[in-house]
């Protein structure tokens, strides 16, 4: 089951936001706080939102988090998925796929014309598990990040 987060997820997002830090060996970066997120996600002009992937149970399996970009090129909004995550003691049992699902419903309901998201090049199973699903790289293009000390410098 997939449903919209509500503020009493912040403590299980956050949760989850560490253990999949933890996972892509990145756990020391992770600064974020539950009031960060419940801000973010509840507050007054919400920056961005989430899913609850959840198993029959009624155990939260994972999430998605994610937020609104806007193409010039097709000139409408899209879909940029900041993190997806399912805990490994339930992946395979269609919570990635059906959060997916959710998202790409919803671009399709609104008109948004993509879906987009980044994997480290190192993940093999969240790479094959994404082409899977039709999704296809974008090989011509590479992230940059500015944030800390080049961050402040350039902005200061």
């Amino acid at each position: 089951m997939i449903r919209t987060a509500t503020a009493t997820d912040v403590p299980v997002i956050h949760e989850m936001v560490r253990e999949l830090a933890d996972y892509e060996k990145a756990l020391h970066e992770v600064r974020a706080t539950e009031a960060q997120l419940t801000e973010a996600l509840f507050g007054e002009r919400p920056a961005a939102y989430a899913h609850i992937a959840e198993t029959e149970s009624g155990e939260v399996a994972g999430f998605a988090l994610w937020f609104l970009n806007f193409s010039t090129w097709r000139g409408v909004h899209g879909i940029y998925l900041e993190d997806l995550y399912v805990r490994p003691e339930v992946r395979g049992g269609g919570h990635g796929k059906a959060l997916l699902t959710e998202l790409a419903r919803i671009c399709v309901e609104r008109g948004y014309e993509r879906l987009e998201w980044s994997v480290l090049n190192w993940n093999q199973p969240s790479i094959d598990f994404y082409r899977a699903l039709g999704a296809q790289p974008q090989d011509e293009w590479t992230v940059y990040r500015l944030t800390d000390g080049a961050l402040a410098e350039l902005g200061g």
